[in-house]
């Protein structure tokens, strides 16, 4: 009985898919027509598991890239006042966020130390209360912004996980900020990110916008600086 060529045939596609990934379809190509592929795909998928999970990873963000490409400009227009770093910088990352995450508690001094190396880092904040309890903060940071106080509210509210003790180091005048949480400007950009985010098709928080390149996860500070680097060469 002859062996079923199916599975052959398929990890010689996700081979010449990662080969496109990573060398572009020329040197894809080449590798097909060479007669490797064939011959070595199963030992090298085999040899090198962590590969295909690279590969998924590669294809999420390439695909989250031709979704914001059809989006126009709006996800990197920030709320007023809801800006970290230089708001008028030309580098521009934009990064989704929900304060009861910790993987976005754990990247703030990520983001701190970019904006510290440069100052023509412009940080656009979109909030995106995804787990329970979030709403409440996210609404009062935006309430925070339209006083111009978000940076302090944003630090402590991480600091302090309290939204009663951010508003308070953020010298916040309370009765305003519970009109402007409560108000539909509020709640139409709490709707918005939600939106936005669901395009990209981003799953949780945190998640980043650099240039033109969607990612998601806790990924670090040589990972933002390197996308924020790629940034600068696109320009």
């Amino acid at each position: 009985m002859s062996a079923d060529p199916a599975p052959s045939s398929l990890r010689n596609t996700l081979l010449t898919a990662l080969m496109a990934l990573v060398f572009g379809f020329l040197g894809a190509a080449a590798w097909s027509y060479s007669g490797l592929a064939d011959n070595r795909t199963r030992a090298f998928l085999l040899g090198n598991p962590d590969l295909l999970p690279q590969m998924a990873q590669a294809y999420e963000e390439q695909e989250a890239a031709k979704r914001l490409a059809q989006m126009g400009g709006a996800v990197f227009e920030p709320f007023p006042g809801v800006v970290l770093g230089n708001p008028n910088g030309k580098t521009v990352l934009v990064e989704f966020t929900d304060y009861n995450c910790p993987y976005c508690e754990a990247s703030l001094k990520d983001v701190n130390r970019l904006i510290a190396e440069d100052p023509d880092l412009k940080v656009v904040i979109r909030e995106w209360p995804i787990f329970e309890g979030s709403d409440v903060a996210s609404r009062m940071a935006l309430a925070a912004g339209l006083q111009g106080k978000y940076r302090v509210f944003h630090d402590a509210m991480f600091a302090t996980g309290d939204v009663e003790a951010a508003a308070r180091k953020a010298g916040l005048d309370m009765e305003r900020a519970q009109r402007d949480a409560a108000s539909e400007a509020v709640s139409t950009e709490i709707a918005r990110n939600l939106d936005h985010a669901r395009a990209l098709g981003f799953t949780g928080t945190p998640a980043w916008i650099a240039g033109k390149t969607p990612f998601g996860g806790a990924v670090g500070y040589e990972r933002l600086k390197a996308a924020l680097a790629k940034t600068g060469e696109a320009g």
